[in-house]
């Protein structure tokens, strides 16, 4: 219990009785029993306050006040409200030994008397009246918080990650029917859901202000071809067998031409969608694609272009002649004599006499996981098992942020300033033949026309314009980790190796191993890993 005091009326004087701290109790603090009596208008002497506070321990010391009968004190209390109004503290002081204690209804009056009028806490107040604690702060009254709420917003049933990893099997190759890249779909699949928003509920403070409640955010599906939404609006199921594309929050469903091979049969393949192909490409023959490209055979002297990933099950020899040029990542088990530029990563077993540049980075892993020969340059890093060849094959590894990604960065940044100008053009145009629709007024059919073909134009460029966005964001989070680029060895690497990072190189002199090469004080440093 806390140490207190309390006023003693008797026939010819008025004396204060110090009561000591029991137990774990907090000391009495001589200064609030002056504040206490200055209030009560009582006169007392602060020096034989402070002398009956140094004499008291464990009992209580009797402090005469003045020569005067002082009146009946009743039993009192003390309300802190905090800043936010969320929380009352309320400290008690002890009745004069002839004065009165409040009741339940007495307290709650002088709460609400003094602005605590919600949240009183009946626990604490009946814990009080059960064992009276004086000069004892007690949480009196609690606000209501608010709750939070939950914005609505889209559940999506796929895999949106468009930096996904293959599947890595326990001897650490990659397990190229499980890529994990590709996010196929059936006709009636569900591909998203719209999750309702939860209401915030409004909250009060103790002193019984309403906090509204905060205004939660409306979300919609949104989709585009071969998608379409289920009866009840929740939805959106798959129209047709292919795979799923996400363009900032619209879901569509490219279909996929499948093929055995392409060869003589096929000629040259174009398509604007994904192409999928169970056999290889042979020599000297391409595949033009505007999405990905999954070859589950070999590619040989062959060219593919995708704009999206490029997957090659058994990988890739080039001889010489073969290029892939993918807008997204590129994984196959092997490269040897080829060329291949990857818009996002690179993942192989292993790369042979070949030239490959990817925007993020290059991974060599598997069993063998070597690069040996070539050419190869990552914005983000290099990751390899075993690096250069003892037979001194000519090998370079560049890492850092590349000409081509900033070169990416500018283009981007011309379009979309390109288009904010167009759409400062045409605004104003729209917006006055708007105007004079809603006021009734009828306009010729060539100008209703040419209004119609300026705003699809305006749409378009909005849309270029938030997809070039789109782009422009993860170009330049690629270009801010080109900062911390390194090139990691787990096996070896061999002397004659030159390791590039931005504009400094060093050669490897001798072999070494389980290592990496970082750029640091301008120069480039082997160190462990």
């Amino acid at each position: 219990m806390n140490g207190y005091f309390q006023i003693i009326n008797e026939e010819m004087q008025t004396s204060v009785m110090l009561y000591p701290a029991t137990d774990d109790g907090m000391e009495l603090d001589i200064t609030e029993v002056a504040d206490y009596l200055t209030f009560r208008e009582i006169d007392y002497n602060l020096s034989s306050l402070y002398a009956a506070a140094k004499e008291l321990s464990k009992e209580p010391q009797k402090v005469f006040l003045n020569m005067k009968k002082g009146m009946p004190e009743e039993e009192m209390l003390k309300v802190w409200i905090s800043g936010d109004a969320m929380s009352a503290t309320v400290r008690f002081y002890a009745p004069s030994n002839d004065g009165a204690v409040m009741n339940k209804e007495e307290i709650l009056n002088d709460l609400k008397s003094r602005g605590v009028v919600f949240g009183v806490c009946d626990e604490v107040l009946d814990r009080f009246l059960a064992r009276r604690q004086y000069c004892k702060d007690y949480e009196m009254a609690l606000g209501q918080e608010r709750t939070r709420g939950e914005d609505a917003r889209v559940e999506f049933l796929f895999n949106t990650d468009p930096k996904a990893r293959p599947t890595l099997q326990e001897d650490g190759s990659v397990d190229f029917f499980h890529l994990n890249t590709v996010n196929n779909c059936n006709s009636g699949d569900v591909l998203a859901r719209l999750i309702p928003a939860v209401p915030s509920q409004p909250g009060r403070t103790v002193r019984g202000e309403v906090i509204p409640g905060r205004e939660t955010k409306k979300a919609h599906l949104r989709f585009g071809k071969n998608v379409e939404l289920s009866e009840d609006g929740n939805e959106l199921i798959a129209k047709v067998n292919g795979h799923i594309t996400l363009e900032g929050e619209r879901v569509s469903v490219s279909d996929v031409l499948s093929l055995k091979a392409v060869d003589s049969s096929t000629g040259n393949i174009e398509y604007s969608g994904s192409v999928q192909i169970s056999g290889s490409v042979c020599e000297n023959y391409s595949v033009h694609a505007g999405g990905n490209v999954v070859v589950e055979g070999v590619v040989e002297g062959a060219v593919i272009d995708a704009g999206g990933d490029v997957v090659i099950a058994r990988g890739m020899n080039g001889m010489g002649k073969g290029r892939i040029n993918a807008g997204g990542n590129v994984i196959a088990k092997f490269f040897e004599n080829a060329e291949v530029s990857a818009g996002g990563y690179v993942d192989t077993d292993s790369i042979l006499h070949s030239k490959v540049s990817a925007m993020d980075a290059v991974h060599v892993g598997g069993r063998r996981g070597f690069i040996t020969g070539g050419y190869i340059c990552a914005s983000n890093g290099v990751n390899v098992k075993n690096l250069g060849s003892n037979m001194g094959a000519d090998t370079v590894v560049e890492v850092g942020a590349n000409p081509a990604l900033k070169q990416r960065i500018q283009e981007l940044e011309e379009g979309i300033d390109e288009n904010n100008k167009l759409l400062r053009q045409l605004h104003p145009i729209l917006s006055s033949a708007s105007s004079k629709i809603k006021k009734g007024q009828t306009l010729p059919d060539e100008q209703i026309t040419y209004i119609k073909e300026l705003y699809i134009l305006y749409h378009s460029a909005k849309i270029e314009i938030k997809k070039d966005n789109r782009k422009l964001d993860g170009l330049q989070e690629i270009l801010e980790n080109c900062k911390h680029a390194a090139v990691a060895v787990s096996g070896n690497v061999y002397a004659g190796t030159r390791i590039v990072i931005g504009d400094v190189s060093l050669v490897v002199k001798g072999n070494a191993g389980y290592c990496r090469f970082v750029r640091e004080r301008g120069e480039v440093k082997m160190k462990g890993m």
